[in-house]
C-alpha cells in the first residue's frame, strides 16, 4: 500500500491506496477540492461538514447522470448491433436467393443453348436436303430439256 499525503481545505490529510494508483488519487482530490471550493464560493462558509455533503451530493449526481448515459448509450449499441444482426442475416438471405436466381438462370442458359444447338442441326439438315432435293430436281428439268 502507498499513502499520499493531501491537502484538502487548507488542512493535510495521508490516505492510502493501492501501489500505482497514487496519481489516480491526487487527480480524484484535486476534483473534490475544486467542486468544495467553487460551493463555497458560491455558497459562503456554511460549515465545512455542509459543504462536504452538498460536494458529496453533487458528485453522486454527476456519477449517477454518467451512469443513466453511459447505460442509455449501451442500450443504444445493444439495439443498434441487433438491428446490425438483422441487416446481416436479411444480406444472408438475399444472396442466397440471388444465388439461387443465378444459378436457375445458368440452367436455363444451358438449355436453351442445347435447344438452339439442336435447332440448329435440325435446320442445316433441312437446308442440306432441301438443297439435295432442289439438286435433283434441276438435274431432273435439265436432263428432261436435253431429251426432249
Amino acid at each position: 500500500m502507498a499513502n499520499v499525503s493531501i491537502k484538502f481545505n487548507g488542512k493535510e490529510f495521508l490516505l492510502s491506496c493501492e501501489d500505482g494508483q497514487e496519481e489516480h488519487l491526487e487527480e480524484l482530490l484535486i476534483q473534490i477540492n475544486q467542486k468544495f471550493n467553487n460551493l463555497k464560493n458560491e455558497l459562503g462558509n456554511l460549515g465545512e461538514n455542509k459543504l462536504l455533503l452538498i460536494t458529496a451530493v453533487k458528485v453522486m449526481d454527476e456519477y449517477y447522470e454518467t451512469k443513466k448515459k453511459v447505460d442509455q448509450k449501451k442500450n443504444e449499441l445493444r439495439d443498434l448491433s441487433n438491428k446490425f444482426k438483422e441487416l446481416k442475416t436479411l444480406i444472408y438471405e438475399y444472396r442466397d436467393k440471388k444465388e439461387l436466381e443465378i444459378n436457375s438462370l445458368n440452367k436455363d442458359h444451358l438449355k436453351l443453348k442445347n435447344e438452339i444447338e439442336i435447332n440448329q442441326k435440325s435446320y442445316e439438315k433441312l437446308i442440306d436436303e432441301a438443297a439435295d432435293e432442289i439438286s435433283s430436281f434441276v438435274e431432273k428439268a435439265n436432263l428432261e430439256n436435253i431429251s426432249k
